[in-house]
């Protein structure tokens, strides 16, 4: 069982490493916490010729961490974690027995995870974020006050040891859009102490005394918080900008009268004004026969014309800009003095 969990904290280690791209990153120092329950593994061990084998009600787990982020999805974070469970029943050489005391951990581990982007599989979301990765470590185990009794036999066991420590993590964390940086973790955690820390095992009824290795492994669930100190503001999507439409009246010669073909696209331009639309401009101009100044006054008037039906029609004043250009920025290029139709217009432009 332990080289199988081995082999998959090794393949897990491996696909952290050759993992190299996500989205939804770490960049800079954070700090987390969680709480949550464990079920610890049963324990089996001896003292003389006895043999006993603890069960365990459901433990308490604490964990405090201070982590980096590398801004490719990759995350090294070093943690502390105590962990408790006290015995719930036990057998002694096969019969039942009752069973009391408490075994603790406190644990120092240095992890590597990885944040897994799903937009890689089409999922595009930022509201979870999946992670797994594992950790190594030291743990000091100790067992307070054992005791495990029957009518023939009762083993007492007490003492603390260190020892080597692994952990498998698989998580998600769940970002708060009102506090950048700040996310709400939810985690399942495997861990080991791989042969367990060396306890004192005393059989009362014979006396004999021997040490053995008690194993601390177990499943746990926990809740937390994380925060990442240099997050960007989760920024909402800005709605696409309308693209300008244009539309073209015109006029006749020396005129600033509409006609009716006139007034037929000045009412689809107001009908065209709609989300996305703040500003109208309306842009008067002449051809180039007549003079110039006479040409820009009745450019003006032109945009003015055109403004005032845009009105009647329910566009807000305040929304419509209006300039005359003269003989400027002719439609068709001409000489001057040339009587040209389509440079005899208003450009009405939403924007």
């Amino acid at each position: 069982m332990r080289s199988t969990i081995r082999s998959v904290a090794a393949a897990s280690a491996f696909a952290l490493i050759a993992g190299g791209a996500a989205a939804q990153n770490i960049q800079g120092l954070y700090v987390g916490g969680g709480v949550g329950a464990i079920w610890q593994n049963e324990d089996e061990g001896g003292a003389g010729s006895s043999i006993f084998n603890n069960s365990f009600s459901t433990g308490a787990v604490g964990v405090l961490s201070l982590g980096y982020g590398f801004g490719n999805g990759i995350r090294a974070e070093v943690e502390g974690a105590i962990r408790s469970s006290d015995v719930d029943s036990t057998t002694i050489n096969n019969r039942a027995a009752t069973g009391s005391g408490r075994y603790q951990s406190l644990a120092f581990m240095a992890n590597i995870l990885y944040d897994l982007d799903l937009r890689l599989i089409g999922i595009d979301t930022t509201a979870i974020v999946p992670y797994i990765g594992g950790g190594i470590g030291y743990h000091s185990g100790s067992v307070d006050d054992a005791r495990m009794s029957n009518a023939t036999t009762r083993i007492t066991a007490d003492g603390d040891d260190g020892r080597f420590a692994y952990q498998i993590i698989a998580g998600a964390s769940f970002p708060i859009a009102s506090v950048p940086g700040l996310a709400f973790t939810a985690e399942y955690r495997y861990f080991n102490d791989d042969k367990g820390p060396m306890i004192k095992f005393t059989d009362s009824a014979t006396g004999k005394s021997n040490n053995g290795r008690t194993e601390f492994g177990n499943h746990g669930v926990l809740f937390g918080l994380r925060y990442a100190f240099n997050a960007a503001p989760v920024v909402a999507a800005a709605a696409p900008v309308a693209a300008a439409r244009t539309f073209l009246v015109f006029f006749d010669w020396s005129k600033a009268d509409l006609t009716d073909r006139a007034r037929q696209i000045i009412g689809e331009a107001a009908s065209a004004r709609g989300a996305g639309v703040t500003r109208i401009e309306v842009n008067g101009f002449t051809d180039r026969s007549g003079p110039a100044d006479y040409n820009m006054q009745l450019s003006i008037r032109r945009a003015n014309a055109v403004a005032a039906e845009l009105v009647r029609r329910g566009v807000p004043r305040n929304e419509i800009v209006t300039r005359g250009f003269g003989e400027e920025n002719n439609l068709v290029p001409t000489a001057d003095g040339v009587r040209e139709p389509q440079n005899r217009r208003v450009e009405i432009i939403l924007k």
